[in-house]
């Protein structure tokens, strides 16, 4: 990072600095403005006092145009937040197109985006996941537009399996949502998940940020119900909901363990019909299966819930417990402790999708890197040993 942001970050001053590094404090001013370069003594200085985080590639006399933005695209993106702040739809969705983007100059867009965001405390964020065929986008259509009666704006961001050959997003959503699809205070969005794993879209963390910046208060994820995403998912929101079908018979229907654990509401969908005896057989199944299941939560326990969207059953009883769910985990502070932990694993998330992005569009294509590989082809290296010299030339590179 530039010492500029660094000294910014940690609210040191120039002459506190300056001090510690053993320089003027005009040097250090010229140093950050780039009119300098600092010799090799300081720079070594300045890498170790800031933990590694300024080092010298930081202080090149010109950047790349994919780091640094011009004032034009700057003000272009603040009249952006302008525009969402006021609601305007057109902007929310350039600026979620930015935050998806995997061009650089949409990358540093975006984060110049985000850092104009502020943080929203009073928006509710839903997790839903369910087997394929169970009716998540039913649900969801029926309970959106019952919370738009009620007076709140509906966001949901649906994660879309994505074409292997153009990464875009295979279902469309918007279609299974017609109703709300038209409402202006609802919006929809299909993600595509770029192949990543279970299907997650690798900025929906950031999506959901502008969403709240337009004032949608209720957003919802749905996610693909593979089973891998859900984790990534449940570390994104404050309630995450299970859908199953009905289910006579002893067998509990193929959904993994672990998803059932994390729910904080199950909901037996499609309880109408002929399906109607069936559902509550089922609700019966699994909430004695929560008397051996831990409650992952410290302060609420689950519920299981009978519902027919198509006929808007169960719906109210559905969102009393939510309310009831949420009062309850922001009274005792376990809500918002719960996202801080969530940023603090967005971090790590946001560092690791870093590193996949700088092996697969730098360390991939370096000569000595080549070489190690067809040496492997060759059977005249191991796997592992090229492994550990790739990655040991990643650690001399940055301490």
């Amino acid at each position: 990072m530039k010492l500029k942001s660094y000294l910014k970050l940690f609210k040191i001053s120039n002459i506190d600095f300056s001090k510690e590094i053993g320089i003027s404090s005009v040097s250090l001013s010229r140093y950050i403005s780039g009119e300098r370069l600092p010799e090799k003594k300081i720079l070594n200085k300045i890498f170790k006092l800031t933990d590694g985080l300024v080092d010298a590639n930081d202080f090149f006399l010109s950047s790349s145009p994919s780091q640094d933005l011009s004032e034009i695209h700057k003000e272009e993106i603040k009249k952006m937040v302008l525009n969402i702040r006021e609601g305007k739809l057109k902007d929310l969705a350039k600026a979620i197109t930015l935050v998806e983007s995997s061009l650089k100059l949409h990358n540093a867009q975006a984060d110049f985006l985000l850092s104009k965001l502020k943080q929203h405390k009073n928006s509710l964020r839903v997790g839903i996941t369910g087997v394929p065929g169970v009716g998540k986008s039913t649900f969801i259509e029926t309970f959106g537009m019952s919370l738009i009666d009620l007076g709140f704006k509906v966001a949901v961001l649906a994660i879309d399996p994505s074409s292997k050959r153009t990464g875009g997003s295979i279902l469309g959503d918007k279609t299974r949502m017609m109703k709300l699809s038209v409402n202006k205070n609802a919006f929809i969005r299909p993600s595509p998940s770029q192949g990543n794993l279970g299907g997650v879209a690798k900025k929906t963390s950031e999506s959901i940020r502008c969403l709240e910046e337009a004032g949608f208060n209720i957003i919802f994820i749905e996610t693909m119900g593979v089973g891998q995403a859900e984790t990534t998912v449940y570390d994104m929101v404050d309630i995450f909901l299970v859908l199953l079908l009905p289910s006579g018979g002893d067998e509990l229907q193929g959904i993994k363990k672990g998803i059932i654990e994390m729910a904080d509401v199950i909901i037996i969908n499609k309880a109408d019909g002929n399906l109607k005896n069936t559902a509550e057989i089922t609700m019966l199944e699994y909430k004695n299966a929560q008397n051996m299941i831990s409650n992952i939560r410290e302060d609420i326990s689950p519920e299981v819930f009978l519902c027919s969207s198509t006929e808007s059953i169960g719906i109210t009883k559905i969102w009393k417990f939510i309310k009831k769910f949420e009062k309850i985990r922001r009274d005792s502070g376990s809500f918002y402790k719960t996202r801080i932990q969530q940023q603090t694993k967005a971090i790590w998330r946001n560092i690791i999708l870093q590193s996949q992005d700088y092996i697969e569009n730098n360390l991939k294509y370096k000569d000595s890197v080549k070489k190690i590989i067809k040496d492997v082809e060759k059977n005249n290296f191991d796997v592992n040993n090229a492994s550990k010299i790739i990655f040991d030339s990643i650690l001399k590179r940055n301490t």
